[in-house]
């Protein structure tokens, strides 16, 4: 279904319930794994997912259409995902270094993260970036979305997008280049 369909039907006192389940069914696992690849522990992603859904279920019937649907998700996701980790250093009082250290540990020990070595580095390397610029890399190497999306997402500009993907991949591979 189309999310023009789907956003007709919510629209649609008695539709609207419905409508709602198909929109999670269609959009649960990527929105899950782009918080996954933020916070890493497959415990916070999920709680994460299921408060951006229930942002989108209260605040759905005024979305405007300016963007797209999964545009519109994907910006309540990374803004929750950002803020979980700001929320989670200051409560604990935790430098963004020792954070990158717990998500790293959790990386390792997590059972759920399949791949060799190559793949366990490169989500290391990436999870040394800062969070916005890790939240750009994802979504443009990993989702593949075009620069203008991004920007939609983030509410960052095209040009400061590049500059921020570019400097990434840079960190990125002297991450890789340093370990080796």
């Amino acid at each position: 279904m189309s999310d023009e369909e789907l956003l007709s039907l919510f629209e649609n006192p008695e539709t609207r319930r419905n409508a709602f389940n198909q929109l999670v069914r269609k959009y649960q696992q990527k929105v899950y794994w782009l918080v996954r690849k933020m916070v890493v522990d497959h415990d916070d992603a999920n709680d994460i997912t299921q408060d951006v859904f229930i942002k989108a279920w209260t605040a759905l019937e005024n979305f405007r259409g300016d963007a797209k649907l999964y545009t519109w998700l994907y910006r309540i996701a990374s803004n929750e995902a950002i803020n979980f980790l700001n929320k989670k250093r200051r409560k604990y009082f935790i430098p963004i270094y020792d954070v990158e250290n717990e998500l790293s540990e959790k990386l390792e020990a997590d059972p759920d993260v399949s791949g060799d070595a190559i793949q366990l580095k490169l989500q290391k390397a990436i999870l040394k970036l800062p969070e916005k610029q890790r939240l750009v890399f994802n979504l443009k190497y990993f989702e593949d979305l075009p620069y203008e999306e991004i920007s939609e997402i983030t509410g960052t500009s095209v040009g400061a997008l590049k500059a921020s993907y570019h400097w990434a991949s840079k960190k990125i591979e002297d991450f890789l280049n340093d370990t080796d």
